[in-house]
């Protein structure tokens, strides 16, 4: 492939302030390009944001007789993940290419219709050094970044498929932008393995609030949720 956006010298890093605040700029963003030889994930350039979000229904139950009372509230199905990509247009780097799929100078790919395979995509937040130093004891999972003397906070979003791509030519701005949307099928922390132990995933996954140790909502603990009969 054809990169133009991180293996020259035009387009290199800089310094980002160290704060305990997360920034932007300590936000690493990773796909495999396109690439006629080994596949290998590269940061992906000239982001302008990078969003991702999902949802789900929370149902209340209700019972004729008890008044106008909600009982308990019950989560449904979790919609999918989704990412949202903007990204600066490159001459021999698209969102396709970066993602992939042999579109660009590098291919025939021009449509949505002709993506067979999905993709995955690696987020990492770098810790600052300020963080790393002072706080270092505070982090119980500590998850190597992609050197050796960096912490992150790393997400993969596995499985992905885009869902819209859009590319804009302003008339009043020389800029073009791409607006790329995609449905992912997953997102781990990609280290844990599927399993049946607290530190995987699964049904005895241990993801807080447990009543059963002390913590969460009152209302399901023995003293205030015996009524539920919980």
């Amino acid at each position: 492939m054809a990169r133009g956006d991180s293996d020259t010298y035009i387009y290199r890093r800089g310094s980002s302030p160290n704060t305990r605040v997360a920034i932007s700029q300590k936000n690493r963003v990773f796909s495999t390009p396109y690439s006629t030889t080994t596949p290998k994930q590269k940061q992906v350039g000239v982001l302008s944001t990078f969003d991702f979000s999902e949802s789900r229904a929370v149902d209340p139950v209700r019972g004729v007789g008890f008044g106008d009372k909600i009982q308990e509230l019950v989560p449904g199905v979790t919609e999918p993940m989704a990412l949202t990509l903007n990204r600066t247009l490159l001459y021999t780097a698209g969102i396709m290419q970066e993602l992939g799929y042999r579109a660009g100078v590098d291919g025939l790919v021009r449509s949505l219709r002709q993506h067979k395979w999905p993709f995955d995509i690696r987020s990492e937040l770098v810790f600052s050094e300020l963080v790393r130093n002072q706080d270092i004891s505070q982090i119980l999972v500590k998850t190597p970044g992609t050197d050796d003397t960096t912490l992150a906070l790393i997400t993969y979003f596995e499985a992905c498929w885009l869902n819209s791509i859009s590319v804009s030519f302003p008339s009043d701005s020389a800029i073009v932008m791409e607006d790329a949307a995609a449905t992912c099928t997953d997102a781990t922390d990609g280290t844990s393995l599927y399993g049946t132990s607290a530190d995987t995933y699964g049904d005895l996954l241990d993801s807080g609030n447990n009543p059963l140790r002390g913590f969460g909502s009152r209302l399901y603990t023995s003293a205030a949720g015996g009524a539920l009969g919980l």
